[in-house]
């Protein structure tokens, strides 16, 4: 009978993580660098380029904290390259999901920073299942003030709507 047990419960013990591992694995997520669509009366200043800039890196660090993900870094070059022109990714939701599928990542968050005027802006992303190439999910985070903690918690606000979605999704994954 020991020897039954010495047998038997080790090798339970291995199928456990095959049976339930999709329900605890890491997700992979890749950031693309947010687009600026300024349409106020002096577009693209320096400081609003980058704000802009700073929204990626904020994000990562903002999904980190919301829950356990895999943080895939996609290049400026690699964006580039796949990237037709501006929103192009944005709108091609298919284009998208082949270059996260190019860097290993599960989903492939794409935004834009809007800003039509200077009283406030919008945090504009979609959540793309780069296995399934559908978009998911958009999301649209105004920002009233352009100050850096205004930044800071539109993307934090932000990053807690995607882990919903994810979460939520992880049955849409296969």
């Amino acid at each position: 009978m020991n020897i039954i047990k010495g047998i038997v419960a080790p090798s339970i013990l291995l199928f456990i993580p095959l049976i339930f591992g999709t329900a605890n694995a890491t997700e992979r997520i890749a950031v693309l660098s947010f687009e600026l669509n300024d349409i106020t009366s002096l577009p693209n200043t320096p400081a609003e380029k980058i704000r802009t800039a700073s929204i990626k890196p904020l994000l990562e660090q903002a999904m980190n904290h919301a829950g356990e993900y895999e943080i895939i870094q996609i290049s400026a070059e690699q964006q580039k390259a796949s990237n037709a022109g501006f929103g192009y990714l944005f709108r091609f939701h298919d284009v998208a999901a082949k270059l996260g599928k190019e860097v290993g990542a599960d989903w492939i968050i794409v935004g834009q920073h809007s800003k039509p005027s200077f009283l406030f802006s919008y945090l504009i992303v979609h959540v793309i299942n780069v296995n399934t190439g559908k978009w998911v999910a958009r999301f649209d985070i105004e920002m009233k003030g352009n100050h850096e903690k205004v930044t800071r918690r539109g993307v934090r606000k932000l990053a807690g709507e995607i882990d919903r979605v994810i979460v939520g999704g992880r049955g849409l994954m296969k």
